[in-house]
């Protein structure tokens, strides 16, 4: 294993978090970086909320396989912010079951699946975080788009999403939270 490191600044933006991650995908591909210095970089990434939803963007929606199998070392490493992380991991499944529909809708089947992969990976660090607060955050979203109230109701409307859409957000939450 090659010694290589991976800067993450302090007040990292979104677009340095895209890049940054982008950076560290190729690096983990490669092998050049080790557990400790991939979980050291993860977790530095969203430590900030830029960070982290840069870090998602990139890392949920990347065409390389090992994203599917997430390993120990960013497990760990999203453990380091849970009360942001629990926030874009529900969000996320709601954003990419409600895109797959819309995609769908507009029979670019492509998109749907990417969406549906997002969807897939998001459900799978869900599980393997097991966060209380993703957990709390997957009731209290469920119960926003099966019922119209609650904490989530305003990021429901602001996307949009219609009756469809949050049915099929339920649906996807329902195995987060049995």
């Amino acid at each position: 294993m090659a010694d290589s490191t991976l800067t993450i600044p302090d007040n990292v933006t979104f677009e340095d978090a895209i890049a940054l991650t982008q950076t560290l995908l190729t690096m983990l591909e490669r092998g050049k970086l080790s557990s400790s210095q991939i979980q050291d970089a993860i977790a530095s990434l969203v430590s900030t909320l830029p960070g982290a939803r840069g870090f998602f963007v990139t890392y949920l929606t990347d065409e390389r396989p090992f994203a599917d199998n997430p390993t120990p070392a960013v497990i760990e490493a999203l453990r380091h912010n849970t009360e942001t992380i629990s926030d874009l991991m529900v969000k996320n499944i709601a954003m990419s079951t409600a895109t797959s529909i819309t995609h769908q809708r507009n029979q670019d089947e492509k998109m749907a699946a990417s969406s549906q992969r997002v969807r897939s990976r998001s459900a799978k660090i869900i599980k393997l975080l097991q966060l209380p607060e993703v957990q709390e955050r997957s009731q209290q979203l469920y119960a926003s788009a099966t019922t119209g109230n609650g904490s989530y109701q305003e990021f429901l409307s602001r996307w949009g999403y219609d009756q469809e859409q949050r049915q099929a957000i339920a649906q996807a939450l329902e195995p987060l939270i049995s």
